[in-house]
C-alpha cells in the first residue's frame, strides 16, 4: 500500500489493526503516525486518555502487548505508537500478537532508518492483518515536483523557478520544505501563488544568491557574477553546505550530459522526460549544452571530485571552502 492510499484510507475512517512503517524517509512515517492519532482521537480528552507512546529502546513486546490487549478509557479505538521501533531487540516476537490483534487497539510501529526483511514471517502476516509500508527517499529531481502538488493541496501555487529555489537551497528535506510552505500558507492570501520574492523575504534564501544562479553565470560564462556567488557561499556556510552546492552542480552537468546523448533535442517533452526536469527548464539546458561539450565535462568531473575531497579534507590539506570554490569555478570556466 503507497502512501496516498493509506491517507486516503484515514481519511475514509478506514482503519487497520497494525500499521508498521519502515524505511529511510522519516517524512511519510511522521506523517501517518500523526494523522492517525488525530483522526482516530478527534479531541484532546481523547487523546490524553487512549493515545500511548512507547520508545523502542525503554520498552518490549510483552509491554507493546500488555496495552494493546487492554481496553481505552472511553468507548473508542486507543493508538499505541511505538517510535524509535529500530531499537526494540526482540520485534519478531510481535508475530503471535499481529496474528490475533485486540479490535479496540491500534498498534503504529514506526520503524525509521531501517527495514525488515519482507520474505520474513512477520512481514507477511502485517501484510495480512495490516499495513506494510516501506517510506523511501525522493530522487532530488523529483523534489520541485513534489513541492508543487503539496503547494497546491495547501491552497496556493508555485512557479517552477520558485519550487527548484525552495528545493535546491532546502535540500531533501520534506519536513523542513513542508514547514517553510505552511508559513506561506498563513502570510499569502489562498489560492496566490509563492513567488521567488516570497521566499526571499519570508525563507531567507536569496533570489541571487543560490546554486540556480550560479549554474546561469556557469552556463552564460559570466565570471564576475558566479564569484560574487561562491564569495556568498563561503561566507554564509550554515545556509550553503558546500558539499550539498557540489552534489547539485554535480547532478546539473550530468543532466547536461545526457542532454547531449538525445536524437531529438528538438523534442521539448522528451527532453523534460529523459531528465526528469520540468519542461520550462528545457531551454536552460539547451544553452547550457552549448558551453559546456562533451569534452569539457569530462573534465568537470573531474574538478567536482577534487573539489569534495579537498572538503572533505581527502588527499589535500586546504579546507578553506572559499580557495576551494575559487579555484573550482575558474578550472570550470577556463
Amino acid at each position: 500500500m503507497n502512501f496516498d492510499q493509506i491517507v486516503k484510507d484515514i481519511d475514509n475512517q478506514v482503519f487497520y489493526p497494525v500499521y508498521f512503517l519502515m524505511g529511510d524517509e522519516p517524512y511519510y512515517i511522521d506523517k501517518i503516525s500523526n494523522l492517525l492519532a488525530s483522526k482516530i482521537l478527534t479531541t484532546d480528552e481523547e487523546r490524553e486518555m487512549n493515545l500511548i507512546i512507547l520508545y523502542g529502546g525503554d520498552t518490549n513486546v510483552q509491554t507493546i502487548v500488555s496495552y494493546a490487549r487492554s481496553y481505552g478509557m472511553i468507548p473508542n479505538y486507543q493508538v499505541i505508537i511505538i517510535k524509535e521501533a529500530k531499537n526494540l531487540d526482540d520485534i519478531e516476537k510481535l508475530e503471535s500478537y499481529i496474528e490475533n490483534p485486540s479490535k479496540t487497539s491500534i498498534l503504529v510501529i514506526c520503524y525509521k532508518y531501517g527495514t525488515i526483511d519482507k520474505r520474513k514471517t512477520i512481514a507477511k502476516k502485517i501484510e495480512k492483518m495490516g499495513v506494510l509500508f516501506e517510506s523511501k527517499p525522493l530522487y532530488d529531481d523529483k523534489i520541485p515536483e513534489w513541492v508543487s502538488t503539496l503547494v497546491i493541496n495547501k491552497g496556493l501555487r508555485i512557479g517552477p523557478n520558485a519550487a527548484l529555489l525552495l528545493s535546491e537551497n532546502i535540500g531533501n528535506d520534506l519536513s523542513r520544505i513542508e514547514s517553510e510552505i505552511n508559513k506561506m500558507t498563513i502570510l499569502l492570501p489562498k489560492g496566490s501563488e509563492i513567488t521567488v520574492e516570497d521566499i526571499e523575504r519570508n525563507i531567507g534564501i536569496s533570489k541571487e544568491f543560490n546554486v540556480f544562479e550560479l549554474q546561469k553565470a556557469l552556463t552564460r560564462k559570466d565570471i564576475l557574477k558566479a564569484n560574487r556567488i561562491i564569495k556568498y557561499f563561503a561566507q554564509n556556510p550554515k545556509n550553503n553546505p558546500m558539499l550539498q552546492v557540489l552534489a547539485i552542480l554535480y547532478s546539473f552537468f550530468c543532466k547536461i550530459l545526457i542532454f547531449h546523448t538525445i536524437k531529438d533535442k528538438n523534442d521539448i517533452k522528451l527532453v523534460a522526460s529523459t531528465l526528469s526536469v520540468n519542461p520550462f527548464f528545457v531551454k536552460d539546458y539547451t544553452a547550457a549544452s552549448r558551453t559546456f561539450p562533451v569534452s569539457k565535462l569530462e573534465k568537470i568531473f573531474e574538478y567536482l571530485r577534487d573539489a569534495d575531497m579537498k572538503c572533505k579534507g581527502i588527499e589535500s590539506n586546504m579546507k578553506d571552502e572559499d580557495a576551494i570554490y575559487k579555484e573550482l569555478i575558474f578550472k570550470i570556466m577556463h
